[in-house]
């Protein structure tokens, strides 16, 4: 499944049998890149974030949708066809296809990419079936083609060859998106990676994920097997509300006790395709207030930022789901603007410091991304439809 260059931590015998290993790359995000280059706003104003466009009703129909989200930033090395070409994928358990740009597309975020040539892979099968992913700022559009996805050999894999591409990506480190959501939200009914190596009996029925922090190493999403080496304590189960997404039922959200979001319960997807936690507004604006932050709207469209040097002391906030508690403390969501940034992003418009993880979704439905999984070790298990959480170390 990976590329030589990765391939000696692929496969895991010692500790799990039957399971692959990719290590993820925590590189620079799109939004940093567009901050050191001082075009955040003007792109931020240009195409407005969308953090719930991936889960639009649109499936309902047979597209796949998916986050304008330039920070996505975690990604690992996938090989297509034979000989194998390797390509740099965010794993995304909110979305179903895997896609990668293909020499057919000349957008310019496949300039600046690998593409996948199928005249020189000898397993590659066409097909006349067009793909569209809708973003919340554009879309990719391409069409459809079978290869073997090399190293665990996954035989006859439906994938997307892109030959447009939305603007944004031209930013993103990443070449393409593998998705591990379920079967009912893939484009075109293209049945997914995962889906196809349980059904080869190549890997166990589940996977998890561990998002170092700081590091750029160490991070990793492993096929049919977990790594207790990475979590403390022991993996706490909590059940789907929707077989679909990764979508689980949420009690509240609390600060000191105090309920500040999520009143009632509410529903949340696990989502490592997004970087942020995303939920409604007035949620999100409760939140924000009670730790500190405000929200400036303008010029950077929703964006949640501290107008006061870093506070010393920002509270945890607790998310509560089916009777448990997982607390994000300030390490956790907030985010100190670098230098470079600063100069162009904060000075110009009057931010200062930090911003937080918390930003504004415009539904009543939550999207626990990046922030929320850095802290919390996840296990996406399909044999019993649930999530498995445990506090990351």
């Amino acid at each position: 499944f990976l590329s030589a260059t990765f391939k000696e931590y692929a496969l895991i015998t010692d500790m799990f049998s039957l399971s692959g290993r990719v290590p993820l790359i925590k590189g620079k995000s799109a939004r940093e890149a567009l901050e050191e280059k001082g075009m955040w706003e003007h792109y931020k104003a240009s195409y407005p974030y969308n953090p719930m466009a991936k889960f639009s009703q649109s499936y309902a129909v047979g597209y796949e949708s998916m986050t304008n989200d330039a920070d996505l930033s975690y990604y690992g090395v996938i090989s297509i066809g034979t000989p194998p070409q390797s390509f740099q994928v965010i794993f995304d358990t909110g979305s179903s296809n895997l896609w990668v740009p293909s020499i057919y597309c000349s957008s310019a975020a496949c300039n600046n990419h690998d593409k996948f040539n199928p005249q020189k892979s000898s397993t590659f099968k066409a097909t006349n079936k067009p793909l569209s992913i809708y973003y919340g700022t554009g879309s990719m559009t391409g069409v459809l083609g079978y290869d073997t996805v090399g190293g665990i050999q996954v035989a006859h894999q439906i994938f997307g060859l892109s030959t447009t591409e939305a603007p944004f990506m031209a930013y993103m480190r990443a070449d393409g998106i593998l998705g591990l959501a379920y079967p009912q939200l893939s484009s075109s009914n293209a049945q997914p990676v995962f889906d196809n190596m349980v059904q080869q009996g190549l890997v166990q029925d589940f996977f998890s994920v561990y998002l170092s922090g700081n590091s750029h190493t160490g991070s990793e999403i492993i096929f049919g097997g977990y790594n207790p080496n990475h979590y403390t304590g022991s993996l706490v189960w909590i059940p789907l509300s929707s077989e679909t997404y990764w979508q689980i039922t949420m009690d509240s959200v609390t600060i000191n006790g105090q309920v500040v979001a999520c009143s009632g319960g509410c529903q949340a997807i696990v989502d490592t395709g997004t970087s942020l936690i995303a939920g409604p507004n007035s949620d999100i604006a409760s939140i924000n207030s009670w730790v500190g932050a405000t929200v400036k709207n303008g010029a950077v469209s929703k964006t949640t930022v501290i107008t006061q040097k870093c506070p010393r002391y920002m509270p945890d906030v607790t998310f509560n789901i089916h009777g448990s508690s997982f607390s994000l403390p300030a390490s956790a969501y907030v985010r100190q603007v670098s230098a470079a940034s600063f100069l162009f992003c904060c000075l110009q418009s009057g931010y200062y410091g930090c911003s937080t993880g918390f930003s504004n979704g415009g539904s009543s439905l939550w999207i626990l991304g990046d922030v929320f999984i850095r802290k919390y070790y996840t296990v996406f298990n399909r044999g019993t439809n649930s999530v498995g959480l445990a506090k990351a170390v």
